[in-house]
């Protein structure tokens, strides 16, 4: 039998603080947790509820008594549809002091382990056009906004390039400027838009799984490269190349022209064979020297400059001497790896995405690194008793895993590998302090550093030192 959720109101509700995936928290009367997704802390609010739990509710603010004094004025038209910038109407520094209350309350709550004084958050000097990667989709059938259909406007033009509604995964916001990615994102996008219409070409139908166009991907580094992919649901050879052909002339700097015809029902381009059409099959990024090429389907941190003082926490907490042996699991590309190389004896690195290691491999003879290595192995099983044997007990590890964390598996094995040193580099803050109470036996976390990757969000890294007891 479905549940049923009555909804209650709850007037003149103070908003008290920022709570999990950027969800703001109230108290209802009866002590109940409310989890708001349209206010932030301070506003005084009217709450309607959606979902009632047995310790929270969950609802939206209908209407504010009182504005906090921690709002700003939203800088993007479509904030109120999008969804993608949830916290771009609170000031930053607002949004800084969030997300370090929430990497502690996570190390503490969760890991319950004794703690140094946290450093700072480190905030990012750019907080709009900091992503060096964007997706776009194609629709046939865009989201309307309540005006639009108030109105009672007949809107013929349905087409749309941007962003899914939040909770819709065949409703596309359509995009006029996104202030994420710095220009010529933009205006790539807009042109593509109208170049397509223009040209009749149809926009796709996710229900009907039909039609032309499915997405557009953007990608772009510090260095000035600009690499464009756009999806295909069919093969039409005239079509596809009379838009790319107009892409090309339009934008004459874009440095890598690729493409994709996928029929699939699901429009991830990893199991597809991408095609270049114009220019060179990769762009490149740059750090401190190092130079690393990006293919349509390589992982890339998506705030290059960010991701560079990432990386130099990451090497300064591990404060190698020229002589260790360093273990990079979950390695990606290769890139921290690369980047603490000069400063070790020598460097493994372990991912289970065989791409990424050929990538990592790749990037490493391009950089003339090496005493660095690349294998590809499944995490929770790589550290047997022949890998250690053949490659060496590590010094120091440094791991980075995805939200999920790291299996028990793997923490059970760097409690028995004991390396003096690990630095643990999160994008989970709540799974990160789950594998440090495990770890906590056998190593004291001794410095931790939060860094924001993405401004106008309520997602953080952060980056904990664990030595030896």
């Amino acid at each position: 039998m479905a549940r049923r959720n009555k909804r209650k109101v709850f007037e003149d509700l103070e908003v008290i603080d920022a709570g999990a995936k950027g969800k703001a928290v109230a108290k209802a009367p009866d002590g109940r947790v409310i989890f708001i997704n349209n206010a932030i802390p301070g506003d005084v609010a009217t709450i309607e509820t959606y979902k009632k739990r047995k310790s929270y509710y969950e609802g939206n603010a209908v209407a504010f008594s009182t504005y906090s004094d921690k709002r700003v004025e939203p800088v993007c038209q479509h904030f109120d549809t999008c969804g993608g910038c949830k916290w771009q109407n609170m000031g930053y520094e607002h949004q800084l002091y969030f997300k370090q209350k929430e990497v502690i309350n996570n190390l503490q709550r969760i890991g319950k382990i004794e703690l140094p004084e946290i450093t700072p958050i480190l905030g990012s000097e750019d907080i709009y056009f900091y992503r060096n990667k964007m997706e776009f989709s194609f629709s046939d059938s865009k989201w309307l906004t309540t005006e639009q259909i108030e109105s009672g406007e007949v809107i013929e033009n349905r087409n749309a390039l941007g962003f899914h509604k939040p909770g819709m995964w065949d409703k596309i916001i359509d995009i006029k400027k996104c202030h994420l990615q710095r220009d010529p994102s933009n205006a790539i996008r807009n042109f593509v838009k109208e170049k397509s219409q223009e040209l009749n070409l149809s926009f796709f139908n996710p229900r009907n799984q039909e039609g032309f166009l499915r997405t557009l991907m953007l990608r772009t580094t510090s260095t000035g490269d600009v690499m464009v992919l756009v999806q295909f649901y069919f093969d039409d050879k005239t079509d596809r190349e009379t838009l790319l052909d107009a892409i090309v002339a339009e934008f004459p700097e874009i440095t890598s022209l690729q493409y994709v015809v996928n029929s699939k029902g699901n429009d991830t381009i990893y199991d597809q064979d991408v095609i270049c059409y114009h220019g060179k099959d990769h762009i490149t990024e740059e750090m401190e020297g190092l130079q690393f090429k990006i293919n349509a389907k390589s992982f890339y941190q998506t705030n290059s400059e960010q991701a560079y003082e990432l990386y130099k926490i990451t090497r300064n907490f591990a404060d190698l001497k020229g002589d260790e042996l360093v273990y990079d699991l979950y390695t990606g590309t290769g890139t921290i790896a690369q980047f603490v190389a000069k400063k070790a004896g020598k460097v493994i690195g372990v991912e289970s995405v065989p791409e990424a290691i050929d990538a990592a491999k790749e990037n490493a003879q391009l950089n003339k690194i090496e005493n660095v290595e690349f294998y590809v192995g499944d995490m929770k099983k790589v550290f047997n008793e022949d890998f250690i044997n053949t490659h060496g007990k590590p010094d120091v590890v440094i791991t980075d895993p995805p939200r999920d964390g790291m299996h028990t598996d793997v923490v059970m094995q760097l409690l028995t590998l004991s390396p003096y040193k690990i630095i643990y580099v999160s994008c989970n803050s709540a799974t990160q302090a789950r594998d440090l109470a495990l770890l906590d036996e056998r190593y004291k976390v001794t410095k931790v550093q939060p860094v924001d990757m993405f401004p106008q969000t309520h997602h953080v890294e952060n980056v904990v030192l664990l030595e030896k007891r």
